[in-house]
């Protein structure tokens, strides 16, 4: 789910007070800035060195960024027609009796119903079997920050997914997510990974694309910071509704989520 529409200064500031590259011109000048602003921001010289050396433009991540913005063009009846079957109801219901201990506990701490949290898990990747990516983040996010449409937007994404491999959360061979950059299971760009991440099997780092735990309490977290309140309507036009903007700002998309959710629970 590309969460791009969101304003450019909510993308955490991972670069201090560092002046912001140049966009367009020569694209290796560009990339030696953002690393110096990297290292500024406590990204070690050895993760921007393997991260970035070498680093080319991926003209398909700029065609795909120019045809993505009408994605959501559909009806609510013809985008959920083709996004919640049979079959992924029954497998939502499946998951949601597997996973039942963890949701519970996810529930008690982040006050978001299981049923929201499963809708967004299946919509985003199929419950983790979908495609979650297969494309290099740096690349892609340096190839967006390149291009002056929505520099200042990606900049920010770069050195967040530099900070991702800084903290330890993911090696660099694995930061692999989709034509935005988004990673892991419910597809979190590096800026929410960062501010919104949650390493809720214990294991000392926050892997959205592996951790199951992780990736649900990170969503719940989400939705739980930008005011989702439990046993309260998530229709349109409700607090919960205008909560999930933060998570998608399309009207379409969250009434599918909870078209989704409702489904799940048997309504």
């Amino acid at each position: 789910m590309l969460r791009l529409l969101l304003a450019a200064a909510s993308v955490i500031c991972l670069a201090g007070g560092a002046q912001a590259a140049r966009c367009g011109g020569d694209f290796n000048a560009f990339v030696a800035t953002m690393a110096q602003e990297a290292q500024a921001a406590g990204v070690s010289a050895s993760v921007t060195n393997a991260a970035l050396s070498g680093v080319t433009p991926d003209g398909a991540v700029l065609a795909f960024d120019r045809r993505q913005r009408h994605t959501f063009n559909k009806s609510f009846e013809q985008y959920v027609s083709t996004r919640v079957g049979p079959g992924r109801i029954n497998g939502g219901r499946a998951l949601l009796q597997r996973n039942a201990a963890l949701l519970s506990r996810i529930e008690q701490q982040f006050g978001v119903p299981r049923y929201i949290l499963v809708a967004i898990w299946g919509l985003e990747s199929d419950f983790g079997k979908g495609d979650i990516g297969k494309m290099p983040v740096v690349r892609t996010l340096a190839t967006l920050a390149h291009d002056c449409r929505r520099t200042d937007l990606f900049q920010g994404e770069l050195l967040a997914a530099l900070k991702i491999v800084q903290r330890g959360d993911l090696p660099l061979r694995d930061l692999i997510g989709a034509f935005a950059g988004e990673i892991g299971q419910t597809q979190f760009l590096p800026s929410s990974y960062i501010k919104y991440g949650v390493d809720f099997d214990g294991d000392g780092h926050v892997d959205l694309r592996h951790s199951v735990p992780d990736v649900l309490a990170s969503t719940a977290n989400l939705l739980h910071t930008s005011g989702f309140k439990m046993g309260q309507p998530y229709g349109e036009g409700t607090p919960n509704f205008e909560a999930m903007r933060e998570w998608n700002r399309a009207v379409v998309y969250r009434k599918t989520i909870g078209y989704f959710a409702d489904r799940l629970a048997g309504q």
